[in-house]
């Protein structure tokens, strides 16, 4: 997106490509009065031949002329009132599907008005930040081993909000800000559409080297002799399999080390998950690109977070390896130790994702007081298969931090359901020759939960709370601001809880 620019003109007061409006169900016609006087007589009339009423997830596009040249009308429907507030969902999709309308009729301009505030519940700046996000969100597509020029989306055009001038100040602060983290989460997408060739542990880890320079932040890579020698036994297991090396990334925010609360925020970071010699069948391989989403997550929002410089002191740990099945790969039977000396053993070499954030929870802990650690895994397909793909889940024997984590759900769009920690699951990881095996016993079932009880091993005291995204990184199906691939779920999640921690 080339441009979102804030005015305080009408919309009609500029010359542009088309017009949008967005409205609710059983809108009050005089909304587009000012329409119909200069570009569209008969729109009226059309709009009910037409059908268009404001439902949830409508829209009509109509032709015009103004300022003698073709353009084009939008409307967008909102849906119906629910207790004197618009859902802000619908409006994100609504937003969502004016991109689509752009990008389908290759438009270089849109302008549009906010709706108000009061209707969506939010104020003028978290409106202005969603607008701006979406807008972002919308527009990516990842592209680049297309050839042929007709299949490429166009996302270079301008947009163009009419505000009241009263509320211009906290619309361009609320726009900005959306920018920064629409432009983060398309990062985390484009580096978990990259192709696993072309995207490795050490090119991961470089990209978060990028991070912390550009923004300023203290930064830590490990390689892989280094994990070895600080007996980082799952990381470095998991690698074992690979001719790519792993990495540990940590990227550092610092408020005020003496008396700001630090969280830790900790993704997967696995580039390429072949299920090593447990091998995955073909067909589930074809997505296993993206079991970095987790890592590619934390990484993006430090960038965000150095920018928007909440008043804590955030951690960011991202293990990255690859899962691939060699001669000296980790068997099933093996046993690996881990950074705070726990041990567990290996029954499935596709339950890799819990191998390496063990060290880096581990790690986290020994090395950080931290008030809080939050994890991001692409960690089991039992969790995909309960929630789908529209809901990440929730797994925290904490209550306070689960509740941070649902307020800030409720708030950024990134849908948590938690799911019970009862102790009576913990029976299910215990090992006959170890202290934990990395499945459960299959009688327990409840496999995202008993790979939660796993990662409780690896964090002590410090509150602590497991997002298991397997369902909603990738693919997610119906939602006008996703496409295919990548979808950078917990970018807004995760800055949410970050930025509102104090609150």
């Amino acid at each position: 997106m080339r441009n979102i620019n804030v005015t305080n003109q009408d919309i009609l007061e500029l010359d542009l490509d088309a017009y949008a409006y967005f409205l609710e169900h059983d809108f009050d016609f005089s909304k587009l009065s000012k329409l119909s006087e200069q570009i569209y007589g008969p729109l009226e009339a059309t709009i009910k031949n037409r059908g268009f009423s404001g439902k949830a997830e409508s829209v009509l596009v109509l032709n015009g002329v103004y300022h003698n040249k073709p353009v084009y009308i939008i409307l967008l429907g909102l849906g119906d009132l629910d207790r004197k507030s618009l859902n802000v969902e619908t409006y994100r999709r609504a937003v969502g599907r004016l991109v689509r309308v752009a990008q389908s009729h290759k438009l270089n301009s849109i302008g549009f008005s906010l709706p108000d505030p009061v209707l969506i519940d939010l104020s003028y700046k978290k409106l202005a930040q969603e607008t701006s996000t979406i807008l972002h969100k919308s527009a990516y597509h990842f592209d680049k081993f297309i050839t042929n020029p007709d299949r490429k989306l166009k996302w270079d055009f301008d947009l163009f909000v009419s505000v009241n001038e009263n509320n211009q100040i906290e619309v361009e602060d609320g726009i900005n800000q959306g920018i920064v983290i629409g432009h983060a989460i398309n990062k985390s997408r484009y580096w978990c559409d990259m192709p696993p060739s072309q995207f490795t542990p050490t090119i991961f880890a470089s990209k978060a080297q990028e991070i912390a320079k550009e923004y300023n932040l203290s930064y830590k890579i490990f390689n892989e002799e280094e994990i070895i020698q600080m007996g980082m036994g799952g990381l470095a297991g998991v690698s074992r399999g690979s001719v790519e090396d792993c990495r540990l990334a940590i990227l550092e925010y610092k408020y005020e080390p003496e008396y700001a609360p630090t969280i830790a925020i900790v993704g997967k970071g696995i580039t390429f998950d072949s299920g090593g010699l447990s091998l995955k069948p073909a067909n589930a391989m074809e997505t296993m690109k993206d079991d970095m989403a987790g890592a590619a997550i934390v990484l993006s929002v430090m960038e965000v977070i150095a920018q928007l410089k909440p008043k804590i002191n955030v951690v960011a740990l991202a293990p990255m390896s690859e899962n691939m099945p060699s001669g000296s790969a980790l068997k099933p039977g093996d046993i690996v130790k881990f950074y705070n000396g726990k041990t567990a053993e290996v029954l499935n070499t596709d339950a890799e994702g819990r191998l390496i954030l063990a060290d880096a929870l581990s790690y986290a802990v020994a090395n950080y007081k931290l008030d809080a650690i939050v994890d991001l895994a692409t960690l089991t397909g039992a969790c995909a298969y309960f929630l789908g793909p529209f809901y990440a889940g929730l797994l925290s024997p904490n209550d306070d931090l689960s509740k941070k984590l649902k307020e800030s759900s409720r708030r950024s769009g990134d849908r948590l359901w938690r799911l019970p920690m009862d102790e009576d699951y913990h029976q299910a990881i215990i090992s006959d020759i170890a202290d934990i095996s990395n499945t459960g016993n299959a009688r327990y079932k409840s496999g995202a939960i008993t790979a939660a009880f796993f990662l409780k091993n690896f964090v002590n005291d410090v509150p602590w709370a497991h997002i298991d995204t397997a369902g909603v990184s990738f693919g997610v199906p119906g939602m006008s601001y996703l496409r295919d691939g990548a979808t950078g779920f917990g970018v807004r999640l995760l800055t949410d809880l970050i930025m509102n921690w104090n609150a």
